[in-house]
């Protein structure tokens, strides 16, 4: 583990197994508690590839639940100078267009960076600059209804083309890849992102490390 100030916290897990909610509550409360600047997130999902070289069509056939559809040199890079103490600019993704926009997020530096995504744990490099390993542990049924309810509503997506997807990709790389990261986890959480109990374990834990 490095010796650092700026402590990275992973939450892990099948798409739409709470992560991004449990990751937002618990940043919301700290906001809340000790101060905006002392916690921010980071998405996996942000560093998909840029995609603008391809067409439409083709896009939509890319396996995005494989882990070369993350630019993980980038996400490394970015993730390091926040640990430096550093802000950094964060690549903005579009769902519907499946590639990056021409626009970018700043995302401070700050005592703990939440990171959040589906192959976390299954990436080497990072898992070594991980200090607190959390695995979103939701069964893939729920996970399927969850993804169909976000995709058709916030996605423009049909059903149709989300039930193919999740047959030809994200089930098969969902046990290829994220089931056995969960194994590098310190955490396992049940019951997806409104798990209260999980959050405020959590929240004491950032507690401490921001007193």
């Amino acid at each position: 583990m490095l010796s650092k100030k700026t402590k990275i916290i992973a939450i892990a897990g099948a798409s739409a197994s709470g992560k991004s909610l449990f990751a937002q509550t618990i940043c919301e409360e700290i906001q809340q508690e000790f101060g905006e600047e002392c916690i921010s997130i980071l998405k996996e999902d942000s560093y998909y590839r840029s995609q603008d070289k391809v067409s439409l069509s083709n896009r939509e056939k890319i396996n995005y639940d494989h882990p070369d559809a993350i630019e993980y040199s980038l996400f490394e890079a970015h993730l390091q100078e926040l640990i430096a103490g550093r802000n950094i600019n964060a690549p903005v993704y579009s769902f519907k267009t499946h590639t990056r926009t021409k626009h970018t997020a700043v995302v401070r530096h700050s005592k703990v960076i939440i990171v959040e995504g589906i192959l976390l744990l299954s990436n080497k490099r990072l898992n070594e600059l991980f200090d607190i390993k959390i695995f979103m542990d939701t069964p893939l049924d729920v996970c399927l209804l969850r993804r169909i309810r976000r995709d058709t509503l916030e996605r423009g997506r049909d059903v149709g083309s989300i039930l193919q997807q999740y047959l030809e990709t994200v089930r098969p790389m969902y046990y290829e890849f994220i089931d056995p990261s969960k194994m590098h986890a310190d955490i396992m959480v049940n019951h997806g992102g409104k798990n209260r109990n999980a959050v405020d374990i959590i929240k004491a834990k950032i507690g401490q490390i921001i007193s």
